[in-house]
C-alpha cells in the first residue's frame, strides 16, 4: 500500500534534511569559534527549516542542538561543591562519633569509679555488721542492767515513800506520847 496525501509529503520532507553541521565541537571547552582574525564568537544558534509543513516532524537540525557551552564546568563545580558538602557532612559525622566515643570513655570511667566506691561501701558495711555481731552480746548485757536499774530505781523511789511515810508515823507517836 503506498502513501498518498499528506503522509507522502512528509515522507518526502523527511528524505530531504539537509544533515547535521559538521561544526560541532563536543570538547570539554566552552563551545566558541575562531575567526580568520583571532578573536572568539559564539557557535550561531541552529537554523530551523524554513518550509515547516511537515506535520510537526523535527529534523536533524532541530533534535542536534548543541549543548550550552559551559555545561561541562557548571557540572564540573557542582561536582566540586556537593564534594566539600558531603565531605563537611562526612567530617561532622566523624566529630559526632568522636564525641560520643568520649562521652562513653568518660561515662565508663565514672561508672568504673562508682563501681570502687560502692565495693568499699559493701565491704565497710559488712565490717560494720560483723564488729555489730561480736557487739551483740555485751549490748545484750548493757540492756539487762539498764533493766535492772530501772527495777532497782523502782524500788528506791518504793522504798523513800515508804520510809517517808514510816518517818510521819513515828513522829506522830512521838508527838502523841509527849504530849500526854
Amino acid at each position: 500500500m503506498a502513501a498518498t496525501g499528506e503522509e507522502a509529503a512528509a515522507m518526502d520532507n523527511i528524505s530531504r534534511v539537509p544533515a547535521p553541521p559538521t561544526d560541532l565541537n563536543l570538547s570539554t571547552e566552552p563551545d566558541q569559534r575562531r575567526d580568520a582574525g583571532g578573536t572568539e564568537n559564539q557557535a550561531p544558534a541552529p537554523k530551523r527549516s524554513s518550509n515547516n509543513n511537515d506535520g510537526g516532524v523535527e529534523t536533524a537540525e532541530e533534535a542536534t542542538e548543541p549543548a550550552e557551552p559551559d555545561i561541562n564546568e557548571l557540572c564540573r563545580d557542582m561536582f566540586e561543591k556537593m564534594a566539600v558538602f558531603l565531605q563537611g557532612e562526612l567530617t561532622a559525622t566523624c566529630e559526632d562519633y568522636k564525641l560520643l566515643e568520649n562521652m562513653n570513655k568518660l561515662t565508663s570511667l565514672k561508672y568504673m569509679e562508682m563501681k570502687d566506691i560502692s565495693i568499699n561501701i559493701s565491704r565497710n558495711l559488712q565490717d560494720l555488721n560483723q564488729k555489730y555481731a561480736s557487739l551483740q552480746p555485751y549490748l545484750d548485757q548493757i540492756n539487762q542492767i539498764e533493766e535492772q536499774v530501772t527495777a532497782l530505781e523502782q524500788a528506791a523511789y518504793k522504798l523513800d515513800t515508804y520510809s517517808k511515810k514510816l518517818g510521819m508515823y513515828i513522829m506522830r507517836l512521838i508527838h502523841k506520847c509527849t504530849a500526854m
